[in-house]
């Protein structure tokens, strides 16, 4: 008998909405996540502190633990400290760093985990997967998806806007992962999941089309619901492939050759996907792209992130070698140096003309 449906990971529930974070304890209860309140609830040393406060009373039952970093140490410090109290959730309240450390230390200790995000700064809320820090730089870790996701707008309002705009270049740089993903699929007869694929891309053209801004709560909505979808579409797929191209190739090598210089993950993808897109010949979509994120105050050229043009060629050269195995435009080009200089001259006269 062929198989009719499919069985999709997903949260259990998607809340995105104002005032989203007041009902977080009827919410967990409701879905009958946690019907005690008892939850271990994995927060910064920061402005996780007010949130804290703000919350207790609504979340007697909970114990608060302070994370110090995104470090692969602190997510297995969590995960002994929470271990055998009989928790019934693991939640990740905070940004990226927190989550990702409450999503590993959940895994290791086979708990449920909700992401309640205080910033859209990448599309990691979501996915199966914890990107950690550890002694020999930056690893990913396979996790389940969290089992629900709460992002409260008001609260992500009060965030810096360089957040919001880092998850728009996030979320816009699926549109060159995905087509990397088909190019891999057409030259090297690569698997191509075409659901995880529609999710991803989607979400991309959604917040890339988008007329709104970083203050406007139609807009914040739309961005929060692409970086869901697109953290589902890596779930669908089973590995990052739908959300990871060689704009994040090019971020990687930033982070690898300077990493005291780099710049947030989603202004290096943000650029390393407009440049991408210029590389494959799509020049009208390179230019979509560019236009939007220079709306939104995103960089286009290295130079607006503190990047020389030598420093670029050098980190787009270096690239491939960030992630072994992956095709992109990048591998199929398999340009020299001198190339990648010229190329780049190009782009930067194009988009400066």
């Amino acid at each position: 008998m062929p198989v009719l449906t499919r069985l999709i990971p997903s949260p259990v529930v998607v809340d995105i909405r104002g005032g989203a974070l007041d009902d977080l304890a009827g919410l967990l209860a409701d879905q009958r996540i946690s019907s005690s309140g008892k939850l271990a609830v994995a927060i910064s040393g920061g402005s996780g502190r007010s949130l804290r406060e703000r919350l207790s009373p609504v979340l007697p039952g909970a114990h608060w633990y302070e994370v110090a970093d995104g470090t692969i140490d602190s997510a297995v410090r969590l995960a002994d400290e929470i271990k055998g109290n009989r928790y019934d959730a693991v939640v990740g309240l905070g940004g990226g760093k927190i989550i990702d450390v409450a999503k590993y230390a959940a895994a290791r200790v086979g708990m449920p985990m909700v992401a309640v995000a205080t910033n859209l700064s990448h599309d990691g809320l979501c996915s199966p997967v914890a990107t950690l820090d550890n002694d020999n730089g930056r690893g990913s870790y396979g996790v389940p998806t969290p089992i629900a996701v709460v992002i409260d707008l008001d609260i992500i309002r009060e965030a810096p806007a360089r957040f919001v705009r880092s998850g728009i270049g996030d979320a816009v740089s699926n549109i060159s992962c995905v087509a990397d993903w088909e190019l891999a699929h057409d030259v090297k007869g690569e698997e191509i999941d075409g659901l995880a694929a529609a999710m991803a891309r989607q979400a991309g053209e959604a917040v890339l089309r988008h007329p709104g801004g970083v203050g406007d709560d139609a807009f914040l909505k739309v961005l929060a619901e692409g970086l869901v979808l697109t953290g589902i579409s890596m779930s669908v797929a089973g590995d990052s492939r739908p959300a990871s191209g060689a704009c994040h190739e090019i971020n990687h090598a930033f982070d690898l050759l300077y990493p005291k210089r780099a710049a947030s993950h989603g202004e290096q993808v943000g650029l390393g996907a407009c440049f991408a897109m210029y590389l494959r010949g799509a020049r009208e979509e390179s230019l979509l792209m560019v236009t939007t994120l220079r709306r939104h105050g995103l960089p286009v050229l290295p130079e607006e992130i503190g990047f020389t043009a030598d420093e670029f060629v050098q980190a787009v050269d270096y690239a491939p070698q960030t992630r072994p195995g992956r095709f992109t435009i990048l591998e199929h080009l398999n340009l020299s140096t001198d190339q990648i200089r010229d190329a780049y001259a190009d782009y930067a006269k194009t988009i400066s003309s």
